[in-house]
């Protein structure tokens, strides 16, 4: 038994899922997605049992390329985040009709599958193959299913599709270029390589800048909070809950270690590029009045101090990184899921035509407020132990890089304290606000429970990256 069955199910569930018929396909793609969590269970207790749940075979013989995937704690971790997310956001769209649904369902699983890919390749080009397949599903469900207006949406997806595969192409140039010196696509081939410091310099800088525009970081990020409104819910949640973890797991795993005298030369410039991110996406949040708008500046926020933590080249920061990654995508998931369901009821995203929804369901506004209080990083929260590692990973470096992390703590307390207030407290509304239905109840509580038990409790992902990590951080430091 090895990683690559995630892979074919997901596969699979998205050719079943678009020949099964619009009345059918969100049930399928329920199916097949918690088919591929149950799978990725499962391969993970086989890891914990030392297995070897990796995969390797020649692909092509000229360009010498491998379908290699690695399964380690990093990885594994990846695909647990992304096959989880992809059941709760498939179970999640149950609310909303869609034309064309079989596609639609479909295409969330071919995305997934895409995402899986990513986190699990080993081999350069077929990673870059992973990498870009992703971005044709989220094009599609953005553009079709979308918000607003349809020139304007058009437009920010397109610009989202060419600045991403822009950026991929210079990814590409740095593939080339590395198996020219080592003859094979291999990550373990790769590392090897002995470039000079210039070399490395512009391998280092052709992955960041594909990085950097997922993520993103600013000032690579103009696409993002318009791509984020006029995307349906379903197409948000991928981005930011999965999705832009791709340019971030990727910093770690192919980034730093390919260039590390580059990356110890230059970090401080890329830990400032991270935190102005922060500091940048809090304040621009602070004046917006649509909901998702609003939770897109957050995210950029969260990201940019993600980032931060990964070029601090230390244990800490690569750890507290990765535990903020899994953490973040569950948060955010809940908040644009929250953001939905009151669009459902009030067919508006300005928190100014909200308010009033306490006094007609307190559970619903209990579950809204644990999701704000673990995005701003609340203790026993989930979001609270990456970030902390994080800042502490910071004040290693620096004690005002810490300082200036922590801005992300103290204006996001800000703004979305003031957006709960304004959303959920204040006059009541004249729309009626039906209680949570059944389907939108679990959603939450099964994102909450995550959010909860590894706030209080995240010892097994520690123990199962820890390992990862030290072997990638012994790469990055090969140059001492």
């Amino acid at each position: 038994m090895n990683v690559s069955l995630i892979l074919i199910i997901l596969f699979v569930g998205a050719l079943v899922t678009f020949l099964s018929g619009d009345k059918l396909a969100s049930k399928v793609a329920l199916f097949f997605g918690l088919a591929a969590a149950g799978c990725s269970i499962v391969l993970l207790n086989h890891f914990n049992l030392g297995e070897n749940i990796s995969f390797i075979s020649q692909w092509i013989s000229k360009p010498n390329v491998s379908f290699a995937l690695k399964a380690d704690g990093l990885s594994l971790a990846m695909v647990l985040l992304t096959t989880i997310l992809t059941a709760i956001i498939t179970f999640s769209s149950f609310g909303n009709e869609y034309k064309n649904a079989k596609s639609f369902y479909a295409l969330i699983l071919f995305m997934s599958f895409a995402m899986v890919g990513t986190f699990l390749a080993s081999d350069g080009l077929l990673y870059y193959i992973f990498w870009e397949l992703s971005l044709i599903p989220i094009y599609f469900i953005a553009l079709v299913w979308g918000n607003g207006d349809v020139e304007e949406r058009r437009k920010a997806v397109v610009k989202f599709f060419i600045y991403t595969l822009a950026g991929s192409l210079f990814m590409l140039v740095a593939f080339v270029y590395l198996y020219q010196k080592a003859g094979s696509f291999l990550i373990e081939d790769l590392y090897k390589v002995n470039l000079s410091a210039t070399e490395q310099l512009w391998i280092f800088l052709a992955f960041f800048l594909a990085y950097a525009i997922k993520i993103p970081l600013i000032p690579f990020h103009t696409w993002q909070a318009n791509v984020y409104q006029k995307a349906p819910t379903v197409g948000t949640m991928l981005l930011s809950g999965i999705m832009l973890k791709m340019g971030l797991y990727s910093i770690i795993r192919w980034q730093l270690p390919l260039a590390p005298v580059a990356a110890h030369e230059y970090k401080y410039i890329f830990i400032a590029i991270g935190l102005a991110g922060v500091i940048y996406g809090s304040i621009v949040a602070l004046r917006q009045r649509d909901l998702k708008k609003l939770l897109a500046y957050s995210s950029l926020a969260h990201v940019g101090l993600i980032a931060a933590g990964t070029y601090t080249l230390t244990l800490d920061g690569l750890r507290g990184a990765v535990l903020q990654m899994i953490a973040h995508g569950f948060v955010v998931v809940g908040l644009f899921y929250v953001a939905e369901i009151i669009f459902r009821r009030y067919e508006t995203r300005v928190i100014a035509e909200m308010g009033g929804i306490r006094s007609q369901t307190p559970r619903f506004t209990s579950m809204f407020l644990i999701l704000v209080m673990a995005s701003i990083s609340l203790p026993a929260t989930f979001n609270f132990v990456g970030e902390f590692t994080v800042l502490y990973s910071l004040s290693q470096i620096n004690i005002w890089y810490a300082v200036l992390g922590g801005t992300t703590i103290i204006l996001g307390a800000y703004y979305m304290l003031r957006m709960f207030q304004h959303a959920m407290l204040g006059e009541t509304n004249s729309k009626v606000f039906a209680d949570v239905t059944i389907n939108e109840g679990i959603t939450l509580v099964v994102i909450i429970a995550v959010l909860l038990f590894f706030g209080m409790f995240p010892k097994p992902i520690l123990d199962l990256i820890t390992p990862s990590l030290e072997e990638i951080l012994n790469q990055i430091n090969r140059i001492n």
